[in-house]
């Protein structure tokens, strides 16, 4: 996986969603409870997530050999995680307030996702440190990973 450059899109899936959003717009396909279930939706087709926040940490790895293994084990981290159908999403952020990336694992246990980012070499070295946040959201999000491998060129 690419640097998982779809926070874009995880922003635009999160951060926008209308009021309205349950209702289905005109012409929608029927409802589909197979895929409703496969997602893990609810009967408003939403689920729960864990969103964690990455930051700046306190042992920052400087420039050279080790720092690049270091992102380098955090990209195959996340593949794995993602190809296990825990990590929906992922991206960097700007760096404001020294937070730095972002993870959203399907889950709705605080615990399991902890676990999760433990497996994460930039947390592992100090690099970043996380915060953790419950939340609700579209389960049409647990598809992201699906669709993304469709429109990566290579």
């Amino acid at each position: 996986m690419s640097r998982i450059s779809i926070a874009l899109l995880a922003a635009a899936a999160l951060l926008h969603l209308p009021a309205h959003a349950q209702q289905a717009p005109p012409g929608a396909p029927a409802y589909d409870a197979a895929l409703a279930q496969s997602l893990g939706a609810s009967e408003q087709g939403m689920r729960p997530y864990v969103l964690v926040l990455l930051k700046t940490g306190s042992k920052p790895v400087p420039k050279g050999a080790d720092r690049d293994r270091m992102f380098a084990g955090h990209f195959a981290n996340m593949a794995r995680l993602a190809k296990e159908k825990k990590l929906v999403i992922a991206g960097p952020l700007d760096g404001v307030d020294g937070v730095r990336g972002m993870f959203v694992f399907a889950t709705d246990s605080l615990d399991e996702a902890r676990a999760l980012v433990a497996t994460d070499p930039v947390i592992v070295q100090g690099e970043m440190v996380a915060a953790y946040h419950k939340f609700f959201s579209t389960a049409a999000l647990m598809a992201v990973n699906d669709i993304h491998h469709r429109i990566v060129k290579k």
